[in-house]
């Protein structure tokens, strides 16, 4: 006589392994640590901040 499965834990199992692959996906294309946001954001400030200062204002811009 073959093993008595649990039809439940089986399906337990089989969405838990679903949802761990998805979260593993969603890591991959969302997955940014707040600190690493924050660094982006402030590079992109320096830099827009560098360029506004070198903008020439008045009649010899053109």
């Amino acid at each position: 006589m073959g093993d008595v499965v649990n039809l439940k834990r089986f399906k337990k199992r089989s969405e838990r392994e679903q949802t761990a692959k998805q979260a593993e996906t969603n890591r991959m294309r969302f997955g940014r640590t707040k600190s690493e946001r924050a660094r982006d954001e402030q590079h992109a400030s320096r830099a827009s901040d560098f360029l506004d200062r070198h903008h020439i204002d008045g009649e010899d811009a053109s």
